[in-house]
């Protein structure tokens, strides 16, 4: 069992996994906090259309 975890450190797989999954990580912290502002940002342009339309229509 030692010697396959001894293999498995000194092999680039390891490395490789790890680096990968902090990549997944980062991209996937960006879509989140992309889509966060995003939402904001159009919950607040479609509640400027709605008052808009409702001074022009007088409703």
């Amino acid at each position: 069992m030692l010697k396959h975890i001894k293999q498995f450190l000194k092999s680039e797989d390891g490395p490789t996994a790890v680096e990968y999954a902090v990549m997944l990580a980062l991209i996937v912290a960006t879509c989140l906090t992309s889509i966060g502002l995003l939402s904001n940002e159009t919950a607040a342009s479609f509640d400027n259309s709605a008052s808009q339309l409702n001074a022009v229509l007088g409703s």
